[in-house]
């Protein structure tokens, strides 16, 4: 058996083996907790938002004239925006899924405070917000336009309904169906009261790392503060006409207001997740570099080895060895060393993979990271010192004896 003469040889060059099985651990550590981010990232990036995203857009609108009147202007400019050919329906609201900024709240099924709350998104929108976004309601109903007060003050709400995401539905009534909660009541901050009369199958929270992204709860209310966002969703494949008209519409409707930030909600995304997607392409960069790093030292360690055995080969291929038995020699000896790298290199992963999960507030690594990881790099240190091999294999008799 081949195992014992090649633990020998490697023994006595026991510095290259070593710094070779350290360089494949590193790739490996770092390369799976870089897979592990990146398809963690991937899955928060691709997170339905539970909105027609491919057909809103928005529009912000500044009231600056000493004679705006927001209300009148909020109204006239839905009316005009809904009847604008191509649009499907207009809301005001007080921020967006996945924008990166909002109002979050607590909610609790009782009174006391005292009592630990939930912590939810919440938006602040019209009888037309459901429409708008495109919500599935999975449960109960939306909200007419009696129930949709306007405030001009701070503080709590004052809405007296809701309508919540089927997430937040599980968590505030964990063993019961999200239509069952259809009339239960919930308590804010501020004590009081507001009644469930609808669930919907998703609507995500402004901040996609916050743990309170998939819960959110949509109450009827307008604040009046002079800044409208407008949520516009258009008939599909509309929105890029519709999009120059709104804001033109809206420019020419009321010149005491300033009209600004017409944004799509992909571009929104986009925005919000630039340095997701930053960090994913600089991520497979340094896996690419690392992988091929590794793959060249594997050869170097290989060609230098080869070079310094040119007898033992001679030797070997003069008593009669196949060039199948010196290929598989040499392949041998790098799956040892390969093994001894990945051994290494899962002891080092978990232990990072705990710290980032510790650290980040990130879940936990799923366990198959680790042995295809394991499986990658061995499969790697096969490719790499394959050619080496298969030319040692080659080497012709006279050759290998005249370079003695």
């Amino acid at each position: 058996m081949e195992i014992g003469p090649i633990f020998r040889t490697l023994l006595r060059n026991k510095l290259g083996v070593l710094l070779i099985a350290i360089q494949i651990a590193f790739t490996m550590t770092v390369m799976i907790n870089a897979i592990f981010i990146i398809n963690e990232r991937t899955e928060l990036v691709n997170t339905p938002s539970g909105m027609d995203d491919a057909n809103l857009f928005h529009i912000n609108v500044i009231g600056i004239g000493d004679d705006y009147n927001e209300q009148i202007a909020i109204a006239d400019d839905l009316a005009m925006l809904n009847a604008i050919p191509g649009v499907i329906a207009a809301t005001t609201i007080n921020s967006l899924p996945v924008s990166g900024g909002g109002s979050s709240t607590g909610v609790r099924l009782e009174y006391d405070i005292s009592q630990p709350s939930v912590g939810t998104a919440i938006y602040y929108g019209d009888n037309h917000t459901i429409n708008t976004m495109d919500l599935e309601l999975i449960a109960g109903e939306g909200f007419s336009e009696l129930d949709v007060p306007y405030r001009d003050t701070n503080g709590f709400t004052n809405a007296a309904k809701t309508v919540i995401s089927r997430q937040l539905a599980e968590n505030l009534f964990p063993e019961r169906a999200p239509g069952s909660v259809i009339g239960e009541y919930m308590f804010l901050p501020a004590g009081n009261e507001i009644q469930i009369v609808g669930v919907v199958e998703e609507l995500v929270a402004p901040w996609p790392t916050s743990s309170v992204f998939h819960r959110s709860m949509l109450v009827p209310e307008i604040f009046l503060d002079g800044f409208s966002i407008y949520l516009i969703r258009t008939e599909p494949g509309q929105r890029d006409r519709v999009t120059p008209e709104v804001e033109a519409a809206l420019v020419a409707a009321n010149p005491e207001r300033v009209v600004r930030a017409l944004e799509t909600m992909d571009e929104t995304r986009a925005d919000t997740f630039r340095v997701d997607s930053s960090l994913m392409v600089i991520l497979w960069v340094i896996i690419g570099m690392l992988l091929f790093i590794t793959g060249m030292g594997i050869v170097g360690l290989a060609v230098f080895s080869i070079n310094r055995r040119r007898k033992q080969i001679g030797t070997r291929r003069a008593l009669g060895a196949s060039r199948l038995e010196i290929l598989r020699y040499f392949m041998l000896e790098n799956f040892m060393i390969s093994t001894m790298g990945v051994l290494i290199g899962a002891a080092l992963t978990i232990g990072l993979s705990i710290f980032i999960s510790t650290a980040f507030n990130m879940p936990a690594m799923a366990w198959y990271y680790t042995p295809l990881g394991m499986l990658t790099l061995v499969v790697l240190g096969q490719l790499a010192v394959f050619g080496p091999s298969n030319g040692a294999a080659k080497t012709e008799l006279a050759i290998a004896t005249r370079s003695v």
